[in-house]
């Protein structure tokens, strides 16, 4: 079967009023044209960054190889103050291709982990850059869960991964190439947790992943001044095509108990689905107490029981 590829809608100048009433309930990804994210967009260059907020204290993914790895990517916590400066340079610097930069975060002091406090929010740790972005308000205030701030290298791959919040990006400088997946195939994705074990998307071993073109693809490029809308449970891989900076928000579209409270990412899974894993759990070992022919037959019918119950009637 032939790998389906399909655009990303755009739209132009979209309000509020019609993001919200016509766009957003559809589900679907989306790009936005010509919103205000105020002056970032022109202020944001490296020699700017470098004197606004190259003397934080932050935490960096920094990965060897451009195709960053889940599994090999290393999280470093014990930059010198004048090194996030260093960071931002380099990640800038075509010379740097191998070495590549995502994900800065400001740290309390010298901690090693996020606590809930931690929640990642550009407004409150590098106030001098939140003054000069204007976020899409598209949802409530009260909604808002995080606000990450990206600077990516030239090249710089992230793996495949869905989220359980909504999420816009922006990419303020720079351009990227997205491709997203839609969840009702994440059964050709060869998931381990939320991420999927298909690094390279473009060139897969079919071999290993033999049904990974079954899965459709959606793409679309962003370049500055772009909002790409990622529904919650949508999977997406991002591509770096230069050195650029983006924001990703993400806000809380079901109600706050379903979330996990010690999220401080928004890629736990809900508690109800996370409870539920661990029942299913439970079950396939219970069943492994059968001989094999019993249970397959009883596998099967707790399968066909899950599509009846639990699939989506509306699935595509």
């Amino acid at each position: 079967m032939a790998e389906q590829r399909l655009p990303v809608p755009r739209h132009r100048f979209v309000s509020r009023e019609q993001f919200m009433e016509h766009l957003y309930p559809q589900r679907k990804p989306l790009v936005l044209e010509g919103l205000d994210l105020g002056p970032c967009t022109s202020k944001w260059t490296v020699d700017y960054l470098s004197q606004v907020g190259g003397t934080k204290e932050v935490k960096i993914h920094v990965a060897a190889v451009a195709q960053m790895d889940f599994i090999k990517l290393y999280l470093l916590t014990s930059w010198s103050r004048e090194q996030p400066k260093k960071c931002i340079r380099n990640s800038s610097s075509q010379r740097m291709r191998n070495t590549t930069y995502g994900h800065l975060e400001k740290t309390r002091g010298s901690s090693y982990s996020f606590t809930g406090k931690d929640v990642a929010d550009i407004r409150q740790q590098f106030p001098s850059l939140g003054e000069d972005i204007k976020f899409p308000i598209f949802f409530k205030e009260e909604q808002f869960f995080s606000s990450v701030f990206r600077i990516s290298s030239p090249g710089l791959q992230l793996w495949t991964h869905y989220d359980v919040m909504d999420n816009f990006l922006l990419q303020v400088t720079g351009k990227k190439r997205v491709t997203l997946f839609n969840p009702q195939d994440a059964h050709y994705l060869y998931l381990s947790g939320s991420k999927s074990e298909v690094l390279n998307i473009d060139s897969p071993d079919l071999d290993k992943y033999p049904l990974f073109p079954k899965a459709r693809r959606y793409e679309c490029s962003l370049e500055a001044g772009d909002v790409l809308f990622i529904p919650a449970l949508w999977f997406h891989n991002v591509i770096s095509e230069e050195f650029g900076v983006g924001v990703n928000i993400f806000w809380k579209h079901l109600p706050s108990e379903y979330y996990d409270k010690t999220d401080t990412y928004g890629n736990k899974d809900p508690v109800a689905a996370s409870r539920a894993m661990q029942i299913l759990d439970r079950a396939l070992k219970t069943l492994a107490e059968l001989p094999d022919e019993y249970k397959d037959f009883y596998a099967r019918q707790m399968v066909l029981r899950i599509q009846d119950k639990a699939y989506s009637k509306n699935s595509e």
